[in-house]
C-alpha cells in the first residue's frame, strides 16, 4: 500500500521519465526531422503533468499525506506550486525553439528530450525531503543543462558557455556535496524531517560548516552573489532559447530547493542562515543593478537582471517566515512571466536575413518600425523596475511587506534604496526605442507562436495582472504553509 501511494504522488515524475524515453527512441528511428514532432508530444506531456499538479496546489496538500518513499520525496502544495511555474518556462523554452534553431542549423531531436530531462531533475529538486533526493534532481538538471548550453555545436560562444557552465557547475557540485557530508556526519541523517529536529537545540560547528557548504552551491545555482560570475557569459553565449530556459524554469526550482533546504531542514535555526541570506540579498540586488548599468548586449543586461531580482526573492527568504515564503512564490510566478517576455521579445528582433540581432542599439526607434513590439518590451522593463501599476511593483511590494512583518525593516529600506539603481537601465532601453533615431536593423518578422507569447506575458504583467492578485495569493500562502507542516 505504501509503494501504491508512492507512486501516486510521482505520477507527473513517471510521465515525465517515460516521455523522455520514448522521445528519445522516436528521435534515434526518425533522426532530427522528428525533432519538431517531438516538440509538440513533449508540450503534451508536460501539460499532462501540469493538470495533475494543479489540483493538488489548488487543494492544499500537505503533510504526512503529501509523502512518499518515507519522506525522501514530498508531493505537497509548496512543491506543486513550483512545479507549475517550472512546467510554464520549460512549455515556453520548448515552443519558442524550433524556428531559432532551425536558422542556425542546430535544430536536433534531442532539444525536447533534454528539456524534459531537466524538467524531470527539477520536479525531484523541488519536491526533495532528503538530501540525496535533493543530489539526483539536482545533478540530472544540471547535466541536461550543460549540454544545452553548448547546443549549437558550430558556435564558439555556445561552446565556451558550455564549458563555463559545466566548469563551474561542477565545482558548485562538489561544494553542496561536501556540506551534504558534513550535514550527515554531524546530525546522522539526511531527512529533512530529521534534520530539522536534531538541530533544534542548537547547530553543533560542524553542522554549521555543512550548513554553510550547501548555502554556496545552491546560491551557485540561482546566481546570487558573489557565486554569480558564471551567468553574464552563459546568458550570452548559450542559443536564445535556452536563455530563456535558463532565466526561468531552473531558476524558480533552485529558488524553492534552497527554500525548502532553509526552512525544512533547518527552519529551527533561522538565525544561523539568515546573515548570509541577508548579505546576499543585498549584495544581488546592488551588483546586479551595477553590472547591467554598461552593458551594450541585452542577453548579458537580463542576465544581470536575473541577479537583481534574485536578491529580491531573497530578501522573502530572509523573513524565515510562511508569510516569506508566499512572498517569494509570487515573486517567482511574476518574474516567470517577465522574463519568458523578456526574452520572447528579444527573438523577434531580427532583421532582414532573419539574424538574431543582439545590441541594445538595435533597439533605436523600434516603436517606428514595430509600436506594438515596443510597447510589449518597455512593459516589460517597467514591469522588471517594480514601476507602477505593472505587476512587477506588487511582487516586489509583497516581499518587502513579508521583511517588515518580519522585523527586518533595515533590510527592507536598504532593498527599496536599492531598486532604485536597477530601474536606470531598464528606462534606459525605453528611451532608446521610443526617443532615440531609429537604427533601420529590425526588419524581420515574426511567426504567431512568438506573438502569442508575448502578448500573454505582457497581459499576465500589466494593471489586468491584479485581478487575480487575491486568488493568486491565497493560493501562494496555503502552498507556503505546507513548508511548515509536520510529516
Amino acid at each position: 500500500m505504501e509503494l501504491q501511494a508512492s507512486l501516486s504522488l510521482i505520477a507527473p515524475e513517471i510521465v515525465l521519465s517515460l516521455s523522455a524515453l520514448a522521445l528519445l527512441l522516436i528521435g534515434a528511428w526518425g533522426g532530427d526531422k522528428t525533432a519538431r514532432m517531438n516538440s509538440i508530444a513533449a508540450c503534451i506531456a508536460i501539460a499532462f503533468c501540469f493538470a495533475i499538479v494543479a489540483p493538488r496546489v489548488c487543494a492544499g496538500v500537505g503533510g504526512p499525506d503529501a509523502v512518499a518513499f518515507f519522506g525522501q520525496f514530498k508531493a505537497d502544495a509548496f512543491s506543486g506550486f513550483a512545479k507549475l511555474l517550472i512546467y510554464a518556462g520549460s512549455v515556453a523554452a520548448l515552443l519558442i525553439a524550433p524556428n531559432y534553431l532551425e536558422r542556425v542549423g542546430a535544430m536536433r531531436a534531442e532539444y525536447p528530450v533534454l528539456v524534459i530531462l531537466a524538467t524531470l531533475g527539477m520536479s525531484i529538486m523541488v519536491s526533495a525531503g532528503d538530501l540525496l533526493t535533493l543530489y539526483i534532481g539536482l545533478e540530472l538538471n544540471s547535466l541536461a543543462a550543460y549540454v544545452l548550453a553548448a547546443f549549437v555545436r558550430s558556435d564558439s560562444r555556445s561552446a565556451e558557455a558550455g564549458l563555463k557552465y559545466f566548469v563551474l557547475g561542477a565545482l558548485a557540485s562538489g561544494i553542496l556535496l561536501f556540506g551534504m557530508s558534513l550535514t550527515y556526519g554531524f546530525t546522522g541523517t539526511t531527512n529533512f524531517n530529521a534534520i530539522s529536529t536534531v538541530v533544534a537545540g542548537g547547530l553543533s560547528g560542524g553542522a554549521m560548516f555543512g550548513l554553510i557548504f550547501m548555502l554556496v552551491g545552491l546560491a551557485f545555482k540561482i546566481s546570487a552573489v558573489p557565486f554569480h560570475m558564471w551567468t553574464p557569459d552563459v546568458y550570452e553565449g548559450a542559443p536564445t532559447p535556452v536563455t530563456a530556459f535558463f532565466a526561468s524554469a531552473p531558476k524558480v526550482a533552485a529558488v524553492a530547493l534552497l527554500a525548502r533546504v532553509a526552512l525544512e531542514a533547518f527552519g529551527t535555526q533561522v538565525d544561523a542562515w539568515r546573515q548570509v541570506v541577508v548579505f546576499a540579498a543585498l549584495a544581488s540586488i546592488i551588483v546586479g543593478a551595477l553590472g547591467a548599468i554598461g552593458q551594450k548586449n541585452i542577453k548579458r543586461l537580463l542576465a544581470y537582471s536575473s541577479i537583481n531580482n534574485v536578491g529580491f526573492i531573497l530578501v522573502g527568504l530572509a523573513a524565515g517566515t510562511a508569510q516569506g515564503a508566499a512572498s517569494m512564490l509570487l515573486y517567482l510566478a511574476v518574474y516567470v512571466a517577465m522574463t519568458v517576455g523578456s526574452f520572447v521579445a528579444l527573438l523577434m528582433l531580427k532583421n532582414e536575413n532573419g539574424d538574431q540581432l543582439e545590441s541594445i542599439s538595435d533597439l533605436s526607434g523600434l516603436r517606428s518600425v514595430s509600436p506594438v513590439l515596443a510597447f510589449c518590451l518597455m512593459s516589460m522593463m517597467f514591469s522588471l523596475a517594480g514601476i507602477p501599476p505593472f505587476l512587477g511593483f506588487w511582487a516586489k511590494l509583497v516581499v518587502f511587506q513579508a521583511a517588515v512583518d518580519a522585523n527586518l525593516v533595515v533590510l527592507a529600506l536598504l532593498a527599496i534604496a536599492a531598486s532604485v539603481i536597477g530601474a536606470f537601465y531598464y528606462i534606459k532601453i525605453v528611451k532608446v526605442m521610443f526617443f532615440d533615431q531609429p537604427s533601420g536593423v529590425v526588419l524581420g518578422k515574426s511567426d504567431g507562436v512568438h506573438w502569442a507569447l508575448l502578448i500573454i506575458s505582457t497581459l499576465v504583467i500589466s494593471p489586468l495582472g491584479y485581478l487575480a492578485t487575491s486568488w493568486f495569493g491565497d493560493l501562494a500562502q496555503r502552498a507556503a504553509a505546507t513548508l511548515f507542516l509536520l510529516s
